[in-house]
């Protein structure tokens, strides 16, 4: 029987795992530096005439005991319909057998593995003195964030900024009332950026929003936002030589990142300076920050094992609860 999942589904799933879902991205990052999950650059298919953009982020792990590919629909056209930018759905199958053992709604699942793989990522290459964590965007990838970063941390404060000042005020207030840190809205990315221990970009921006020259040595930077797009990122070419950086996945920024692609064709980056994976730091095989005032940034695209990974979990969770529906696909 296969498990579908749907997006309440996921949600009612995740609302007590937040730490578990965490734990999983760690560990499918190291497993992919360990050689015991594989991990290919995502193909993009475009339709002529269309904006639009289709990804199939294809991963397997040993340990998980799956293969699964969430197919990525990205289409900007979407926000003049009112729909969704961005849609996708997991289809999990057995390593084993081939057995389709789940699809699941990934909007949830995408908010999720982000946002835990920023905490992960967070957690070994910001300084451990960080108080002031700064937010720019305020959409749902910002409260999820905020809610994978805060819990258990010692951040005094948090600062953001986004278009919307409604929206900005909302999300300040709910950090204040609901995860008991204070919140406050400044004027721009620029007081944010220069306020932050910890610098969150979760905007869909095509051109850069943070500029190289507001950083300070000591900050910690996850660029998350931007879609996997090679003409799209959030850091100015200025900001991203400066820093220490790190990927998810070697293979995927270098075909899907503008953050790093862009300042690779103007011959400010080389290849060597974004080799460094998440999962190399986590098993130590690689150094992260290396003195209190590295600059140091988080290029996170997003790559299809840490789906998995979450898709895993749910599964997991769903059996155990008896949630989802199970259906015979081959009846």
């Amino acid at each position: 029987m296969t498990l579908i999942l749907t997006r309440s589904d996921v949600v009612a799933l995740l609302a007590d795992a937040l730490e578990d879902v965490e734990a999983a991205v760690e560990r499918c990052h190291l497993d992919l530096a360990g050689g015991r999950a594989v991990l290919p650059p995502p193909p993009a298919m475009r339709l002529q005439g269309s904006d639009g953009t289709f990804l199939a982020m294809a991963s397997a792990s040993g340990p998980a005991g799956l293969a699964a590919v969430k197919l990525l629909a990205d289409l900007p056209g979407n926000r003049e319909r009112g729909l969704p930018v961005q849609r996708s759905a997991v289809l999990a199958v057995s390593a084993r057998t081939g057995m389709c053992e789940a699809l699941v709604d990934g909007a949830e699942i995408t908010r999720a593995r982000t946002a835990a793989a920023t905490a992960v990522a967070t957690r070994v290459l910001a300084r451990q003195d960080a108080r002031v964590l700064g937010l720019v965007g305020t959409g749902p990838l910002a409260r999820a964030h905020a809610r994978a970063l805060l819990p258990g941390r010692a951040y005094e404060q948090v600062v953001l900024w986004g278009r919307t000042p409604a929206r900005s005020r909302e999300l300040a207030g709910w950090i204040t009332a609901e995860l008991g840190v204070e919140a406050r809205v400044l004027a721009g990315p620029q007081a944010v950026t220069e306020s932050a221990d910890v610098l969150c970009t979760l905007t869909p921006s095509r051109e850069p929003l943070i500029r190289g020259a507001w950083l300070s040595p000591g900050q910690h930077i996850n660029a998350v936002g931007a879609p996997p797009r090679p003409d799209h990122r959030e850091i100015d070419t200025e900001g991203v030589v400066r820093c220490r950086i790190v990927v998810d996945a070697y293979s995927t920024a270098r075909a899907k990142s503008g953050e790093v692609l862009i300042p690779l064709a103007e011959g400010a980056l080389g290849e060597d300076d974004f080799r460094r994976e998440l999962g190399d730091v986590l098993a130590g095989r690689e150094p992260g920050r290396t003195a209190d005032s590295d600059l140091t940034l988080f290029d996170s695209v997003g790559v299809g094992l840490q789906d998995l990974a979450v898709a895993r979990l749910l599964i997991d969770l769903a059996h155990e609860r008896g949630s989802g529906t199970r259906i015979d696909l081959s009846g």
